[in-house]
This record gives structure tokens, C-alpha cells and sequence, in this order.
């Protein structure tokens, strides 16, 4: 049975991701990038893109690709593991993207609604807070909108 300290980091750990969604939702960028460690690694080349080291690289990727787009990302049934500072998680999610006319002129299409999982590392800093280190996405199915 989980101790009270697995429990406590077991909600944190939720809370982070939730934020995270949230934050990527609203266009957040500041908050969005407070949820990442300095040196985190995204690796999108499971499901079609680029391995993006650093949190920097990663909003100016992010941002520059979802800026002005309308996305909606759902995460449910974590995995977790914990020990010590360091969560392995993996999450079930579901994410929508609505793309604007002129993104869907270089785009070459309207959107899509993809399944899949998110496997992230959470690492927890010295002020006690827990931060994404690693975020690998990896998809089981997507719609794309015509």
C-alpha cells in the first residue's frame, strides 16, 4: 500500500499534468514552460516528428506550430511509478486540433483528433516542486479532418 508521501506526490504529479493541459489549451506559454525542467527532452518521433532538447527549443516549437489554433488535450488513467524524486508515468490521452484557414493552406488539411499515450519522466527540485524531464508521445490512432 502506497505511504502518505506516494499519495501526496501521486496528486502533485496529477496536478502538474493537468496544469500542463490546461496551460497548452489556453496559449499559457510562461506557464505552459514552468512546468518543464531547464533540460527537458520532447521526443515526437514515435509518432511522426523530432526529438526538441531543452525547454526553450520546446516552446518555440510548440508555440510557434499552436499559437492561435484551437487545441483541446485530455489525459486519464496514469501509470505511475515513484521513487524517491523520480515519477515514470504514462498517461492514456485523447487531443483535438482545430487549425485556422491559414494554417490549413500550409498544413493541407483541417484538424485532427488523435489517441494515444503520453510516457513522461517527473523529476521533483530542490523547492520541492515537480517538473516534466521527458515527454515521448506516442499515438494509436488519428483522424484527420479533410
Amino acid at each position: 500500500m502506497p505511504d502518505t508521501a506516494q499519495l501526496e506526490a501521486y496528486v502533485a504529479i496529477s496536478q502538474v499534468k493537468a496544469t500542463c493541459c490546461r496551460m497548452l489549451d489556453t496559449k499559457d506559454w510562461d506557464g505552459y514552460a514552468d512546468l518543464f525542467t531547464e533540460d527537458m527532452e520532447l521526443d515526437m518521433r514515435p509518432s511522426g516528428g523530432t526529438l526538441i532538447k531543452g525547454r526553450d527549443a520546446m516552446i518555440r516549437m510548440i508555440s510557434g506550430a499552436l499559437a492561435g489554433q484551437v487545441t483541446v488535450h485530455q489525459v486519464h488513467s496514469p501509470e505511475m511509478t515513484i521513487v524517491g524524486n523520480v515519477a515514470e508515468v504514462i498517461w492514456a490521452m485523447q487531443d483535438r486540433v482545430v487549425w485556422t484557414e491559414d494554417r490549413k493552406l500550409q498544413i493541407g488539411n483541417a484538424g485532427h483528433t488523435g489517441f494515444g499515450h503520453y510516457h513522461e519522466r517527473y523529476v521533483r527540485g530542490p523547492d520541492g516542486r515537480w517538473r516534466i524531464a521527458y515527454l515521448k508521445l506516442t499515438r494509436l490512432h488519428i483522424d484527420i479532418d479533410r
